[in-house]
């Protein structure tokens, strides 16, 4: 049990965003060691939020600069009970009202005591950068570089097109 413990935390400590493989929201996974030489942009979301429309701008960034930027969204339920569907329902929501066709994943938690790994990791690297609990709400987004590395997060006020994200698009 204690060696399967240190082994967890040794994989916590050494892994990178390249190590994690998540579940797709149309099924099968999700590998982000597929994106490297790209930036990564990974968005919590929510289909009942006030910050919902931002799947528009997302799709528009996604479209801009699909050539060196993948946006992955990540549902969750953590605030407001504001995504409360099932995957398919998600699915269907993104494609009919927004044309969603950046990848989605599953369903997860983004915070909390069942927060998935990948979102852990993320608030580790993000605590690096010197930003605390940065996920406050839905549509928090994390900014990757090409290699790999956490380079900014932002708040579900900074709207995907803006120029405090395109910026380190051009």
């Amino acid at each position: 049990m204690i060696r399967l413990l240190f082994l967890s935390l040794a994989f916590l400590i050494t892994s990178s965003i390249y190590d994690f493989k998540v579940d797709g929201l149309e099924g099968g996974s999700i590998d982000l060691s597929a994106y490297k030489g790209k930036k990564i942009m990974i968005v919590n979301t929510a289909s009942k939020c006030g910050f919902t429309p931002q799947y528009a701008d997302l799709e528009k960034l996604y479209e801009a600069y699909k050539d060196r930027l993948v946006i992955i969204g990540f549902p969750a339920n953590n605030f407001g009970q504001q995504e409360p569907g099932t995957n398919s329902e998600i699915k269907e929501f993104c494609k009919k009202n927004y044309g969603v066709s950046f990848p989605m994943a599953g369903k997860v938690s983004v915070k909390g005591d069942d927060i998935h790994p990948l979102f852990k990791y993320l608030v580790d690297e993000a605590g690096k950068l010197g930003v605390q609990d940065p996920i406050k709400w839905n549509f928090t987004k994390f900014l990757i570089d090409e290699n790999g590395k956490l380079i900014a997060v932002f708040p579900s006020k900074v709207t995907p097109m803006s120029e405090e994200i395109t910026k380190y698009l051009n």
